[in-house]
């Protein structure tokens, strides 16, 4: 779970250090649960595969039946799909942050650990990932985050210098 405006610069280096991590963090049982999408959910999909842990992916529903996806995230599904080792379906419209959040929420309440990828921002309209690390605070779920020197997201980046 995190930030989901990653630089593909930044989800490379998080690819190879979610693997890092993953790796140190299991235990038997463990298993990693992403929300299928583009970006995090990928490099999330891909690390758990070089770590040798299971992958749970999570696709939206309506009515038990898997709900469209936008066309980034629909690619990105079907990567995660096949490096899935489980599929759930749960309850939720992807076009609505709210209801993602909801979705979140109770992906949180299903894990023992929260990795979160997190630069420490405040939640705002496009961006909830403050709001559901506190909501895993809330609930006593250990919760670790990354963010290192050289991860950027595409709000965060400098604006170009205008010509002069």
């Amino acid at each position: 779970m995190g930030h989901a405006d990653l630089t593909p610069q930044t989800l490379k280096l998080l690819e190879a250090e979610l693997s890092d991590r993953l790796q140190r963090l299991a235990q038997p049982g463990s298993m990693v649960l992403v929300r299928a999408g583009c970006g995090l959910p990928v490099a999330a999909g891909r690390a758990a595969r070089r770590a040798r842990l299971p992958l749970v992916v999570v696709l939206p529903s309506q009515d038990a039946v898997p709900a469209l996806l936008s066309g980034r995230d629909q690619a990105a599904a079907g990567e995660l799909l096949f490096l899935a080792a489980h599929v759930r379906l749960l309850s939720y419209d992807p076009a609505d942050r709210d209801a993602c959040v909801s979705a979140d929420e109770r992906l949180v309440c299903s894990s023992s650990q929260l990795l979160a990828v997190w630069d420490g921002s405040p939640a705002h309209d496009q961006d909830a990932t403050a709001d559901v690390i506190a909501y895993a605070h809330g609930r006593r779920i250990a919760t670790e985050t990354l963010w290192a020197p050289g991860y950027a997201r595409y709000s965060t980046l400098p604006l170009p210098e205008e010509p002069s």
